[in-house]
């Protein structure tokens, strides 16, 4: 009997912990509250985003409900084994990018939320200008992984690349000459790759591999991965 009471507690507490964490903490904390892409980001954010994936109502209602314009594209079946599900066009979000972006819903959330509360605020606390423009490579792209036959996550609308940002004073910064080039502009795009790690499921940099040497790329397909 006694032995049962110890299993009983041994369990019991760390799940009452557990509970009582989930109860108490902040939204953002908790994986299972409701998303809300205006709050700043916690240790539920990410979980929450990965939920969005598999949930297109509640995706395409938190982008709206934080004010992101969008074109809700069909679903799409491509040959190669590309295509666009629950997917949109975005036409509008705190900061104009340089190309035209076709992305799934997950990923923009993803984008704004890196946007919104890690871009922006790095850019003014940092450089001491605003984002006029986030200089972009692209989105969706029907190809493989360089190197490989497997499928790109730009092939299924997950992935962008950024190649840098046009500043409100005129300033350029952009990752091929300032990822180490020290200073105030190699901080601001260590604070963006760290806070990318957080909210994306994979995150590359520079010191991945050569071919991403002037770029951030950024995806939520599967995995989780910070290089």
């Amino acid at each position: 009997m006694n032995a049962i009471k110890a299993w009983i507690i041994l369990i019991g507490v760390p799940v009452l912990c557990v509970l009582t964490f989930f109860w108490l903490a902040p939204p953002r904390h908790n994986p299972f509250a409701p998303i809300d892409l205006t709050e700043p980001p916690g240790m539920g954010t990410w979980h929450k985003l990965t939920r969005a994936k598999k949930n297109r109502e509640l995706c395409f209602t938190a982008l709206d409900e934080a004010g992101v314009l969008y074109t809700p594209l069909e679903d799409q079946d491509m040959a190669g084994s590309c295509g666009l599900y629950d997917a949109l066009t975005l036409d509008q979000t705190l900061t104009p990018y340089s190309a035209t972006l076709r992305m799934t819903c997950a990923q923009a959330a993803a984008l704004y939320t890196w946007e919104r509360h890690v871009a922006r605020p790095a850019a003014v606390e940092i450089l001491g200008s605003p984002i006029e423009r986030v200089e972009t490579y692209g989105s969706f792209s029907c190809r493989n992984i360089a190197g490989t036959g497997r499928m790109s996550q730009h092939g299924l609308g997950n992935a962008i690349d950024i190649a840098g940002f046009r500043l409100e004073d005129g300033r350029h910064i952009n990752v091929k000459t300032h990822w180490g080039g020290g200073g105030a502009e190699q901080k601001f795009l260590r604070r963006l790759h760290e806070g990318a790690c957080d909210l994306f499921s994979v995150t590359l940099g520079p010191e991945y591999n050569a071919a991403h040497a002037d770029h951030f790329h950024l995806d939520m397909g599967g995995g989780k991965v910070c290089r």
